[in-house]
């Protein structure tokens, strides 16, 4: 009785099985899909989930299990580079099996084995229903309409005449608008300036009066210093 030991036998030594599924499981990681009997495309499947499971998992123990397996370091460091973003949304089914028919020398069944692709694992998005759209309005309220439209005529343009004269007045306002705070901006700079000529005036008469003021009194010191010689000179006479 065949206890704990899974998978096909396929007529196959095991070291000549074991072999011939490393080399095909490293072909399906190469290529992406690969065609075979459908016997052999079953039990091919259980190699390339342990694997994805694998790589998946992504530490160094893991990636060196795998290298027990695959043939070739190149597959299995490309597997584990694109493991997350191409399995991590999915666990299990990582392959697909596609019947193609019989072979034409011993009509074995054949298949397609492949690895499913990041995008058929997407959510088909969901058609949003369509909201009812409006009754088209019917005659009666169309007649309505245009005879409400007639009743209200547009306004008529005035002549050209009449545009003229009012441009020119608009433009003969708007420089005289213009014209106003520069008249009043000059009148500013005039009263300024005659408020400074009028501060100095004022200062210059209070210089005039200090000096005015300081002169008579240096001209009396000179007067008593001169005192004293008089006299001496009368007792010189003396």
């Amino acid at each position: 009785m065949r206890h704990r030991k899974a998978g096909l036998k396929l007529n196959r030594t095991p070291s000549h099985r074991n072999a011939m599924f490393r080399n095909m499981v490293t072909s399906l990681f190469k290529y992406d899909r690969i065609r075979t009997t459908g016997a052999k495309a079953k039990e091919l499947r259980r190699w390339a989930d342990h694997l994805v499971t694998l790589a998946k998992r992504g530490d160094l123990h893991a990636r060196r299990q795998a290298l027990a397996i695959v043939r070739e370091k190149d597959v299995v460091h490309k597997l584990f580079e694109n493991a997350g973003d191409r399995f991590g949304a999915i666990s299990g089914g990582y392959t697909r099996v596609i019947k193609l028919g019989r072979r034409p020398g011993d009509a074995a069944p054949i298949a397609l084995v492949e690895l499913v692709v990041a995008q058929d694992t997407k959510k088909k998005k969901t058609k949003k229903k369509k909201t009812k759209s409006e009754p088209a309005p019917t005659k009666a309220a169309v007649d309505k309409k245009a005879a409400d439209a007639g009743q209200k005529e547009p306004k008529k343009a005035a002549p050209a005449d009449q545009q003229d004269e009012s441009a020119m007045k608009s433009e003969e306002t708007a420089k005289g608008e213009v014209a106003a705070p520069v008249e009043d901006d000059t009148a500013k700079v005039e009263e300024k300036a005659e408020l400074e000529e009028k501060t100095v005036e004022a200062a210059d008469e209070e210089k005039a009066e200090k000096k005015t003021k300081a002169v008579p009194k240096e001209a009396a010191a000179p007067e008593e210093e001169d005192a004293p010689d008089t006299k001496k000179t009368a007792k010189d006479k003396e």
